[in-house]
């Protein structure tokens, strides 16, 4: 069985190696932008000495790091339904590290990292956010995308909801999560006034970067 393996670019390129010398490759993609696109092409020609096929694919110019590596990933596993895809997520900087690896995980692709030369599968972790999310949850999440922030009492003319229920849907208790506890909310408070906002990874879930497994 042939993988074909995700990594972004970055300073450590080098692990790409390490990589198809365990997993047998079909094909490399490398998730590069302006930053990273020579180092993206010299391991390209480096990769394509030893016949390996490597595909460059350009993020957006414009846009969170996190938002432009989920998009591109999500976008090679419906490309890709019937391949076996792998992501190596040691390649690239801290961030694009981060994000690759968090992407992996929410759209069920296995990911492994590189450590003294050794590549280990990073661990399957049961979670869907969908599974999480209720239609009010999801409702609310809806609302506030329409502007870049919400107040409590816009949220409640909105929803019909009381601010008691809005309040429990976005900070939740000890027995069930809310919306900030998901990392999917941000709240400020100004003058007495709170505010909320979404975070990057409740806009890409939104947008359908995020896999709903039915």
């Amino acid at each position: 069985m042939k993988h074909v393996i995700i990594a972004p670019a970055g300073p450590y390129m080098d692990d790409l190696y390490v990589g198809i010398k365990e997993f047998p490759t079909e094909r490399v993609i490398i998730l590069t932008d302006n930053e990273t696109e020579a180092a993206a092409q010299k391991a390209k020609e480096g990769l394509e000495k030893f016949k390996v096929p490597v595909q460059i694919r350009k993020l957006p110019e414009s846009g969170h790091v996190w938002e432009k590596t989920f998009e591109a990933i999500a976008e090679i596993k419906k490309q890709e339904k019937d391949k076996h895809l792998l992501v190596n997520v040691s390649t690239g900087s801290r961030d694009t590290r981060c994000a690759a690896t968090s992407a992996a995980f929410v759209n069920g692709i296995r990911a492994f990292s590189i450590d003294n030369d050794i590549a280990m599968l990073l661990p399957i972790l049961k979670f869907s956010y969908y599974k999480a999310l209720t239609e009010k949850k999801l409702a609310i999440l809806k609302i506030i995308k329409e502007n870049d922030s919400t107040s409590l009492e816009e949220l409640h003319k909105k929803t019909g909801m009381s601010l008691p229920l809005i309040s429990y849907h976005l900070h939740g208790t000890s027995q069930s999560e809310g919306l900030k506890e998901l990392g999917l909310i941000e709240t400020e408070e100004k003058k007495g006034k709170v505010s909320v906002k979404l975070t990057p990874m409740a806009r890409l879930l939104l947008k359908g970067y995020i896999e709903n497994p039915k």
